[in-house]
C-alpha cells in the first residue's frame, strides 16, 4: 500500500529562529492532532538548518528533506552539498530535478539521472520532481514531456531501487502563480505517470509508487486534489511557510 505524503519544500526562506519557530509550532499542532500512521509529513527547510529541524522533531512519521544534492560523493566542490552530508544531518530524503533548479541552474535529465543515482547510493529517498511548463501543455506536448522527464532520469533504476523513490508532478504554469491544474488535469497526469510506471515495471510496482501534487496546493484545495485516486499527496511550496495552513493540508486527507 502506498503512502500518503505531505512534503513542504521552504525554498530559499526563513532565518534559523524563525525556522525553529515555524517547525515548533507545527509539531505542537501534529502531537495534539494524533497526526495518522498512514501519513508521513516532510519538512524541506534550506540546507542550514537541517540538522537543527531533525532534532527538534520529536514524533513518528514526521521526517526531513533536502532540496537538493551534487552527484559526487565528495571533493573540490565549493559550495555543493553531497548526499552523505545529507543523510548524516538527519534527513532521509532529498528533492530531486524540482522545476527550479531545471530553470535556474540548466539542470538535464541526465544530470538529475546521477543525482538519483547517488541519493538512494547514500540512503536517501529521491523526492523526484517532473512537469511540463504552460507552453508545452498549450501545444499538446505535456504527456511527451513528462514521459521523456521520467524515461532519461528515473527509469534507468531497477525495480528494487525504483521502489524506494517517490515522484511529484508539478505543471511548472502553476508553481508560485497562484495558478493550481484542476483536480482533473492532475489526476489525468497522475494516472498516466502511474501507467507509464505499469508499462516499464508493472502494475504492482505502480501501485505502491507514491506520486504526489506540488503547484500551487494550498489548504482551500488540497481535500478537492487528494480526493482523487491517483494523487497520494502534494509537495507544497509558499503554504508550507505558514504553520496552520500546512497543518490544515496534512488534515485534508
Amino acid at each position: 500500500m502506498r503512502k500518503r505524503i505531505v512534503a513542504g519544500n521552504w525554498k530559499m526562506n526563513k532565518t534559523f529562529e524563525e525556522a525553529i519557530d515555524l517547525v515548533s509550532e507545527q509539531i505542537i499542532a501534529f502531537r495534539n492532532d494524533k497526526l495518522p500512521k498512514d501519513i508521513e509529513v516532510i519538512f524541506a527547510p534550506p540546507f542550514p538548518f537541517l540538522k537543527t529541524v531533525s532534532v527538534l522533531i520529536d514524533i513518528p512519521h514526521v521526517h526531513v528533506a533536502a532540496q537538493n544534492c551534487y552527484i559526487e560523493e565528495k571533493g573540490a566542490f565549493t559550495g555543493e552539498v553531497s548526499a552523505s552530508m545529507i543523510r548524516s544531518s538527519g534527513a532521509g530524503y532529498v528533492i530531486i530535478g524540482h522545476s527550479e533548479r531545471r530553470m535556474y541552474f540548466n539542470e538535464s535529465n541526465e544530470f538529475l539521472a546521477k543525482k538519483v543515482v547517488i541519493a538512494l547510493k547514500a540512503g536517501l529517498i529521491p523526492i523526484f520532481c517532473c512537469g511540463e511548463t504552460l507552453k508545452d501543455r498549450k501545444n499538446e506536448n505535456h504527456f511527451n514531456i513528462v514521459k521523456l522527464q521520467l524515461e532519461e532520469s528515473i527509469f534507468h533504476l531497477s525495480e528494487s531501487d525504483f521502489q524506494k523513490i517517490v515522484i511529484a508532478y508539478e505543471p511548472v504554469w502553476a508553481i508560485g502563480t497562484g495558478i493550481t491544474a484542476t483536480p482533473a488535469q492532475a489526476q489525468e497526469m497522475h494516472a498516466y505517470i502511474r501507467k507509464l510506471i505499469t508499462d516499464k515495471y508493472n502494475h504492482k510496482v505502480a501501485d505502491n509508487i507514491s506520486i504526489l501534487y506540488g503547484g500551487s496546493c494550498n489548504a482551500k484545495n488540497a481535500k478537492e486534489l487528494f480526493a482523487n485516486p491517483d494523487i497520494d499527496g502534494g509537495l507544497i511550496g509558499g503554504a508550507s511557510l505558514i504553520a496552520q495552513d500546512f497543518v490544515s493540508i496534512v488534515n485534508a486527507f
